[in-house]
């Protein structure tokens, strides 16, 4: 019966280093599977304002990105977003300064826990403390005015194409 087990494991592992002998088990342990969804078209190309240059997040960047800060109220109704889109009164929008456009948020408020899903399809805010724009809609909802503080976590990036995903 030593024996067997001894022969058994020589097979084993001379069928590791052997080439184009391979077990079925290998692959799911040691190679990563690629991701071959295809990437959505966002606009995440560089940009300069009053100066200074910004260099928005790849795809899969942003599918990780959780930030803590403040957020501040701004009124981007009947203008035009980053992307070209009517930002009308009363919409629930976002602006970010470096993640991929369009993307969807979970903007969490940290004082009093309310939280709501937000599109962010438009550039900003460009103050060196704020870490994301939120519209007058938004801010009802997550009850605050002025500048609050709130978690952002992306939820998908392309208008949902890809999500991130579930931490169970």
């Amino acid at each position: 019966m030593r024996r067997a087990s001894h022969t058994l494991l020589l097979l084993m592992l001379a069928g590791l280093f052997l080439p184009g002998v391979s077990c079925s088990w290998r692959g799911n342990i040691f190679h990563k599977q690629e991701d071959t969804r295809p990437l959505p078209k966002v606009k995440n190309s560089n940009y300069s304002i009053n100066g200074k240059r910004y260099r928005p997040m790849g795809v899969m960047e942003a599918l990780r990105y959780t930030a803590t800060g403040e957020a501040s109220v701004y009124e981007g109704a009947n203008t035009r977003g980053a992307l070209g889109e009517r930002l009308p009164y009363g919409a629930m929008y976002a602006a970010h300064t470096t993640l991929p456009l369009p993307s969807v948020v979970r903007i969490t408020s940290v004082s009093n826990g309310r939280s709501c899903e937000v599109r962010v399809n438009d550039r900003g805010p460009f103050h060196r403390r704020r870490i994301i724009d939120v519209s007058p809609a938004v801010a009802r909802k997550l009850g605050f005015s002025g500048v609050h503080q709130v978690k952002v976590e992306v939820l998908s990036v392309g208008d949902g194409a890809l999500q991130r995903k579930r931490e169970d």
